[in-house]
């Protein structure tokens, strides 16, 4: 290094490009971890030598910039590579749900015009199942183990030169294809490029007071937006990633302990589940500066035991699969409030303000604005919203409009600015002519003992036309009963938004990234419905 013209090779790649970051990186903070998986560590130029030598062997594959690379797997330190030199090769990500049955991926992989594709160890066997599907796809390769019919990632880092490659990225360059969950119907690709990326990295970066050195606890999936944008504002600020595999709340609290972590990055079910630890005490996290969340609302009743557990670390992030993610952040400041009156500790349950570089504006059915405390569409613009969706220009159309992003999230916003997401448009209920909106339900739902996760949906009704009704998951150990659970509704909100009917589950159906899957439980009472089509 000390024969180089430093301040030159940092002139290399354009400003303003992911290349331009990771090499940085490697320049500068050479020797400074940048993964941390399972036994395995990486620094920073560890990290750009490898990447490096698989854009060479895509290279020698035939693999041209531009090109779609499929990723089917968990997280894994291969993951955050792929993710790298994609950025830096000029190609483009396109990360798959590895919970997807093979229809679905079948779909995905064809709509994605997908020709190369990584897969993870655990998802060997549905790749093979699928290859006949899959004429198109010319390079299978697997990820952390070597496969029959595969080509092995490590054999590509053996075979290769970690010489930089000659070639040229710009802000423009689309980099990433990030699905929607799919929870509503067929998931779409939201399309970003360099600067978008770049663009919500900074925000991410600024709510978290990311500097170099943090270390944090990767625990989103990286194939989801949440994911995504942490893995990225770590490598913008030169900060470490500790990469969870798979979700342990004890086990996720040993490694806090033991790496010394700074950050993290969860989903409201990640701390209810290490709440629910019986012996929680007994783990270190003094280390810990920030407790991240964000992918599905926070019951305050939930929050509220975190906070004082974990201490006044948390701060929060509302964003999509479209929106970079950033749309609004709630500081760690703003949930200092919980020796404060009630009415201040109210912005709890808010998904706070915008953020900077970001207009939010909350419309009525008309397109009109509407005014304080008054609920209507959320809608949003900012530079790092999507550039489209891929290969859909009529979805496109619809969502983005004159620039601002149709979230459709229903919610309002007070005199100070706070947003309050009442819940997706497609979720409200209307019953006996009333709208409810679930998460109202929820909170109430959420402060009785024995509940340690619930979903509200509206299920037919032949005198209602809908009813609202409760499906809960009750803590280890407790127990309430259906009639129980409906009078301390009724005790503390109005009659009509009470469930008139509770079903009683083991575990309520989650997404990777530990969001609630409400349509799967809406199935089963809708199906075949008007509103299934429309759901």
């Amino acid at each position: 290094m000390s024969e180089r013209l430093v301040m030159k090779e940092l002139s290399r790649y354009n400003v303003g490009t992911w290349a331009d970051i990771i090499y940085r990186n490697a320049l500068l903070h050479a020797d400074d971890e940048a993964f941390v998986y399972e036994k395995t560590r990486i620094t920073f130029a560890e990290y750009n030598s490898r990447i490096n030598k698989v854009i060479h062997g895509l290279g020698k594959m035939g693999v041209k910039k531009g090109g779609v690379l499929g990723i089917l797997s968990w997280s894994c330190l291969e993951f955050a590579e792929l993710y790298g030199l994609t950025m830096k090769g000029g190609y483009i990500a396109s990360p798959f749900n590895p919970r997807l049955g093979k229809d679905e991926l079948e779909y995905l992989i064809k709509y994605s015009e997908t020709e190369t594709i990584f897969v993870g160890k655990e998802l060997i066997e549905t790749a093979n199942a699928l290859k006949k599907r899959l004429p198109q796809v010319k390079n299978f390769i697997s990820l952390e183990t070597a496969a029959p019919g595969m080509t092995a990632y490590d054999d590509i880092i053996k075979a290769n030169s970690d010489e930089e490659p000659e070639i040229e990225v710009s802000e423009d360059d689309p980099c990433c294809i990030i699905y929607t969950s799919g929870t509503t119907g067929v998931p779409r690709g939201a399309l970003y490029n360099q600067r978008r990326f770049i663009e919500d990295s900074k925000i991410l970066a600024i709510d978290m007071s990311l500097q170099e050195g943090h270390k944090r606890i990767q625990i989103t999936p990286l194939f989801h937006i949440a994911g995504n944008t942490h893995f990225r504002s770590s490598l913008l600020t030169a900060g470490c990633n500790v990469i969870i595999k798979f979700f342990d709340a004890a086990e996720t609290l040993k490694i806090i302990h033991r790496e010394k972590a700074t950050h993290m990055d969860s989903v409201p079910t990640h701390l209810a589940a290490m709440l629910n630890l019986p012996d929680l005490k007994k783990y270190d996290i003094s280390s810990l500066q920030f407790f991240w969340y964000g992918a599905s609302p926070m019951p305050q009743e939930v929050l509220k035991s975190g906070m004082k557990v974990f201490g006044p670390i948390f701060a929060q992030g509302y964003g999509q699969s479209e929106s970079g993610p950033a749309i609004s952040h709630l500081s760690k400041e703003d949930h200092n409030v919980l020796d404060r009156p009630e009415k201040e500790q109210k912005k709890l349950a808010s998904a706070g303000r915008p953020d900077i570089g970001v207009q939010v504006r909350i419309l009525d059915d008309k397109g009109n604005d509407v005014g304080p405390n008054e609920v209507g569409e959320i809608t949003a613009r900012s530079k790092q919203t999507m550039v489209e969706y891929w290969k859909k220009p009529k979805e496109t159309k619809a969502v983005l409009i004159d620039g601002w992003l149709q979230t459709g999230d229903m919610g309002y916003y007070d005199e100070e600015g706070y947003i309050y997401i009442a819940d997706r448009k497609k979720d409200m209920i209307i019953t006996g002519g009333e709208n409810v909106y679930p998460r109202e339900v929820e909170e109430v739902l959420y402060r009785h003992p024995a509940v340690l996760e619930t979903a509200v949906i509206g299920v037919p009704d032949q005198y209602w036309v809908e009813r609202v009704h409760a499906v809960v998951a009750t803590k280890k150990g407790a127990s309430a009963t259906a009639e129980e659970l409906i009078a301390f509704c009724k005790k503390n909100m109005a009659g009509y938004k009470a469930p008139k009917s509770v079903e009683f589950v083991d575990a309520l159906p989650k997404n990777p990234a530990g969001k609630i899957l409400k349509r799967q439980l809406r199935e089963k009472y809708w199906k075949g419905t008007q509103k299934d089509k429309k759901s």
